[in-house]
């Protein structure tokens, strides 16, 4: 393509005539203005989290055909060839200066370092959990998950929640003592998978305003490769690694994990810039919903009556929820409304 000539704006020929049907817009420092930005980019911010959270909870059906793969193979996997993906990702956005600045900068790399090592105990948990017929108790955990997040929000960055929020927060605690009480025993795969993620959300928080999501993962899957590639290598030697010997589909479904892990930690970190953690706390029970519909139609786990009582309590809280996010998008939307347009 060949280059596009940049008009000189104060030359009377390139100077729009005033048009009386057409409204002009709001100058880029007003009010309205701000308000349309911040709308962008929080509608930005639920989507990119709502694909993200969605894609999380459909991934028990790629491990489900990836056995007989374990958690260790498969996360030494998912962070190996996600390094690769991402190396292409930076090179197509020729965002490589940008990811080496971030890997001298000591705060950023730092952070982003603890990232890695939560994101990473969350995987292994996570995988163990669905490998070993435990998918009921995974969705548990990020049922509490969001509970974490929104409580980090409001105890450690002094975000505020509004009384149907309270309520939401308090129907949930309730719902987790159900759950834990119908097994009997200390969840610990649920209690580990919600405070690593939830503690991964606060950090990817505190260092979002500095990195790009494509950065973030980059220097995290750096982070963790050699590990993951030690991994791979004992695996081979010690003759129980199953990516060469279960066949071709077998392979490139593994090899595939970069994508399919990239992607939503891609669009989670899109999203955690531009939402409050508040929000990002609520958008994660769209996860556990899906992960808890594979575990009983698909995985056919057993559903004990408790269970069931302590799944409709969470459901309960996530109505408060839903009528209290309804109910605030209509008061902003009154409030945009009410703004005046400045004169030019």
């Amino acid at each position: 393509m060949g280059s596009v000539p940049i008009p000189d704006p104060s030359s009377p020929a390139n100077v729009p005539a005033p048009s009386a049907s057409a409204p002009a817009p709001p100058p880029a420092g007003s009010p309205g203005a701000a308000a349309r930005t911040a709308d962008k980019d929080t509608t930005a911010g639920i989507l990119f989290g709502i694909g993200a959270y969605g894609l999380w909870g459909l991934l028990p059906l790629y491990f489900f055909v990836l056995k007989p793969a374990g958690a260790v193979e498969i996360v030494a996997n998912r962070v190996v060839w996600s390094l690769l993906f991402c190396a292409l990702l930076v090179t197509v956005t020729r965002a490589w200066p940008v990811l080496v600045a971030a890997l001298r900068n000591r705060a950023v790399f730092g952070s982003l370092a603890l990232a890695a090592f939560l994101i990473a105990i969350n995987w292994l948990t996570y995988t163990y959990g669905v490998t070993t017929n435990q998918a009921v108790e995974t969705s548990l955990g990020y049922f509490i998950n969001p509970l974490v997040s929104v409580l980090l929000g409001v105890f450690v960055l002094k975000e505020k929640l509004r009384p149907l929020q309270w309520a939401a927060v308090a129907v949930g605690f309730v719902a987790v003592g159900v759950l834990t009480y119908s097994y009997g025993k200390l969840p610990w795969i649920a209690l580990t998978l919600a405070f690593s993620f939830g503690l991964y959300g606060f950090v990817k928080k505190r260092v979002g305003s500095r990195v790009d999501a494509i950065t973030s993962l980059s220097v995290e899957t750096i982070v963790l490769a050699p590990f993951a590639a030690a991994a791979m290598v004992f695996l081979a030697t010690s003759g129980v690694a199953t990516l060469t010997t279960q066949g071709p589909g077998h392979f490139w479904l593994l090899l595939a994990s970069g994508v399919i892990t990239a992607v939503p930690l891609v669009f989670f970190g899109a999203s955690a810039r531009r939402l409050p953690m508040t929000t990002i706390g609520l958008l994660q029970y769209f996860a556990p919903v899906l992960q808890f519909i594979v575990a009983l139609v698909v995985f056919g786990e057993v559903m004990p009556a408790e269970r069931w009582i302590g799944f409709g309590v969470v459901w309960a809280a996530l109505l408060l929820l839903t009528v209290d996010m309804l109910r605030t998008a209509r008061k902003n939307a009154a409030a945009r409304r009410r703004v005046p347009v400045q004169a030019g």
